[in-house]
């Protein structure tokens, strides 16, 4: 199970990280962030299973983060941290589906038994994969049968556009909530077999609604759904890439993914399934059998043609920028004009690792060099390159290199990389 950790007190997550034995147990550390902004784009490159966050923390804090997560990733497990015993706190979690609420300080042992209380209750749910498609098979007839005909009516070039509000219309009167102000498509293909089908309908059914599929004959159609044209498009490319890697998971090939744009009206909702078709068919057309591929899309343009240019122009910003302990995915993606959950897909398919991934080369390349060419501190070396905690510093740096700081500089001082 990987575990991503947000707190704002350092010496709250240096305990965490140190004094808990990860090594020892089922559990790893991929990640920990100061606040909820900084941590949502890195729990999105990380898709961790569990995420322990702290109440009380500045910019965003844990309970809209907890509301975030809750609406676009409710696959994950949540364990509050809070120094306030203030039952309203605990009211709120209940009510943002988190899993368990925890009172500072805590230890080693205790933290051990929360992990290991939520992670029994995401295998246990997880464990229903095995089940589902047996479970569909014996289903002669339902609603949910009735349903995904309905929704896969959508995506029928034989059903005429003007029949859209209609079939929109029956869903609704059979609890799908469907009509929505904004709409998009997801056009998921993969080795046809039950056990894929299976996981793209047990996700779709913790989406919390707004993903409804359609099986199809080699994967799945999801119509998503969203109050704004940001809502949709964080929510697609959020599950996107969960059900690409959760498909990867099963042990699938010949995985990709097509979002088609972003459209308004019910009857338009065909045309952004032919989209997300064409850029499906695009990547079989460039990538190996093997290959799990996010397709992208610009609103209003074919699939994204500048993706190249604006990765280059992204590196760019972050090789002038990296040394800012406060770059955050969003700024980046900003300054290339791309939603955040837009950049985070595209680029961490550019560039085989996440954004995450990169700024730490960056950060930690500087470091060598500053290592092995100057005498300054480490201390001095880790605010220099972008890390506001030495040790912080110190310890990813012996995580991707395997020694500490001091060790590295008495190996390599004064010779070339």
């Amino acid at each position: 199970m990987k575990v991503f950790l947000v707190d704002d007190e350092i010496v709250v997550r240096e305990g965490i990280r140190e004094s808990f034995p990860w090594e020892d147990t089922p559990y790893v550390l991929v990640g920990e962030a100061p606040d909820g902004e900084m941590a949502l784009p890195m729990i999105r490159d990380t898709n961790p299973d569990i995420v322990i966050t702290d109440i009380r923390m500045p910019f965003m804090d844990g309970i809209e983060l907890c509301r975030i997560m809750q609406k676009q990733m409710p696959w994950i497990g949540v364990i509050v941290l809070s120094g306030y015993d203030e039952f309203e706190y605990a009211r709120q979690c209940i009510q943002l589906g988190v899993r368990e609420y925890m009172l500072k300080p805590i230890n080693a042992g205790n933290l051990k038994e929360v992990l290991d209380k939520v992670s029994a209750q995401l295998t246990a749910e997880r464990n229903t994969f095995e089940h589902a498609a047996s479970l569909r098979a014996r289903m002669e007839s339902g609603g949910k049968l009735v349903k995904e005909k309905l929704i896969g009516s959508l995506f029928s070039n034989e059903a005429a556009e003007e029949d859209a509000p209609d079939v929109l219309t029956q869903l609704a009167s059979m609890g799908c909530s469907v009509p929505a102000p904004f709409y998009t498509v997801i056009d998921a293909a993969f080795s046809p077999t039950a056990e894929g089908q299976a996981v793209a309908g047990e996700l779709s059914e913790s989406s919390g609604g707004f993903a409804l599929p359609s099986p199809g004959r080699v994967g799945t159609r999801f119509l998503i759904t969203g109050d704004t044209s940001e809502d949709v498009e964080e929510r697609a490319y959020a599950f996107a890439t969960t059900l690409a890697r959760e498909l990867e998971h099963t042990g699938l090939k010949e995985i990709r993914v097509g979002i088609g744009e972003i459209v308004e009206k019910p009857e338009e909702i065909y045309r952004s399934f032919k989209t997300a078709r064409h850029i499906r068919h695009l990547l079989v057309e460039r990538t190996d059998e093997n290959s799990i591929i996010l397709g992208v899309r610009e609103m209003g343009d074919s699939a994204d043609e500048k993706t190249p240019a604006v990765i280059s122009e992204a590196k760019l910003y972050m090789s002038l920028h990296f040394t800012n302990p406060n770059l955050m995915l969003q700024d980046v993606a900003k300054a290339v004009n791309m939603s955040s959950s837009r950049f985070s897909t595209v680029f961490s398919q550019q560039k085989g690792q996440t954004f995450t991934e990169y700024l730490i080369y960056l950060r930690l390349n500087k470091a060598k060099e500053l290592l092995r060419t100057t005498n300054e501190r480490s201390s001095q070396i880790a605010g220099e390159v972008g890390y506001n905690d030495a040790h912080y510093f110190s310890y990813i740096f012996k995580k991707n290199t395997g020694m500490t700081p001091s060790e590295y500089r008495a190996q390599y001082q004064n010779q070339p990389e």
